[in-house]
């Protein structure tokens, strides 16, 4: 199950491991956050990315944001020590232009982003998001609204197929949708056990590879907690209030969450195609980010083989231009949905 800090490999099922900021020093190099001013971490988690920045200089603010009230409850240590410097929000990154305003500020210098799920949430068992500890099938990162339990037994099987196909990108979303439906007629779906048991009875594990509930968890603990519709709200809410020169970094751990902030970067810094050999070309949108990446930045050898949670990291930045905001992107919103969801709106995949 892939997200902050863990890979398909070591820790992928929550197994106990001390959280671990991942390409740290990127993300520094890229936030450029040495030359002072207000930042935005987005993901707060434990802290690590706040922390880096906060010592980066002496001047750096902070308005650190998470979902999880054990995040939340977690960084009270950190506020007291850097005092007004730091800002600890809860809420939803989604949302990091409003409460950016709300606490005074229409302008930032630079947001970092961290998505997924953190190595202390998959390490806690009570709170459901791994498949090897027995306990309940929870999910939520707000631990409020519906849980995994509630969307795995009330909703039909072509919903799941989907969520576990494109969300999760497992390749028997239907079979295992199929036997989610059975089994819950005899009795819901309450544990990561039994869920997991489960789907280990219809897919083989190959030798070597991930456990074979990994995609499944990955799709559910994705649509729970509307993560890609999240990340596609904070990369359009990071353009509002980026000053220009403001830097945006974004740090993911896989196919479904880069291809959304590539295709943003693509777009937002003028280098999607415009025509076609078949169409005229239309002139390009005024860019609003400079590249300041060109392509994934992957965690060195040395930080893999020290956290091998970060194998699948990739880190995407860009700096704001001066150009105005533009409207939300439909393309890249559509990416965050399922077909399904995208067709009521009149959309295409």
């Amino acid at each position: 199950m892939m997200g902050r800090g863990d890979g398909p490999g070591a820790g992928a099922a929550g197994g106990p491991s001390r959280h671990v900021p991942v390409l740290l020093a990127e993300v520094g190099t890229a936030l450029d956050a040495k030359r002072g001013g207000v930042f935005i971490d987005g993901t707060f988690g434990a802290g690590g990315y706040t922390r880096a920045i906060l010592d980066a200089h002496p001047q750096n603010r902070v308005i650190a944001i998470d979902r999880d009230p054990d995040a939340i409850a977690g960084g009270a240590g950190l506020v007291t020590k850097y005092k007004k410097r730091l800002i600890l929000v809860p809420g939803r990154f989604g949302d990091l232009d409003e409460i950016a305003r709300a606490q005074g500020f229409d302008g930032v210098d630079g947001v970092v982003l961290d998505i997924g799920v953190s190595s202390m949430q998959l390490d806690q068992a009570e709170r459901g998001f791994s498949f090897r500890n027995e306990g309940p099938l929870d999910m939520r990162m707000e631990q409020s609204g519906p849980s995994a339990a509630d969307l795995i037994n009330e909703a039909s099987e072509a919903e799941l197929a989907d969520i576990f196909y494109h969300y999760g990108e497992e390749r028997r979303a239907r079979a295992v949708a199929r036997a989610v439906i059975e089994a819950r007629r005899r009795q819901p779906f309450e544990t990561t056990r039994q869920l997991a048991d489960l789907v280990a009875s219809l897919i083989r594990q190959e030798p070597g590879g991930i456990h074979p509930a990994t995609r499944v968890f990955q799709g559910l603990r994705i649509a729970v907690n509307d993560e890609l519709g999240e990340l596609v709200r904070a990369l359009h809410a990071a353009e509002r209030i980026l000053k220009p020169g403001g830097r945006l970094v974004v740090v993911t751990f896989h196919s479904l969450e880069d291809r959304i902030v590539k295709q943003f970067f693509t777009v937002r810094t003028g280098r999607a195609p415009t025509g076609s050999r078949h169409l005229p070309t239309a002139a390009a949108p005024e860019a609003t980010f400079d590249a300041i990446t060109r392509g994934p930045v992957a965690p060195s050898e040395q930080e893999m083989a020290r956290n091998p949670r970060a194998r699948s990291a990739k880190l995407r930045a860009g700096a704001r231009t001066d150009t105005p905001a533009q409207e939300p992107l439909s393309a890249i919103t559509m990416l965050a949905e399922l077909p399904q969801t995208a067709e009521k709106k009149g959309g295409r995949r």
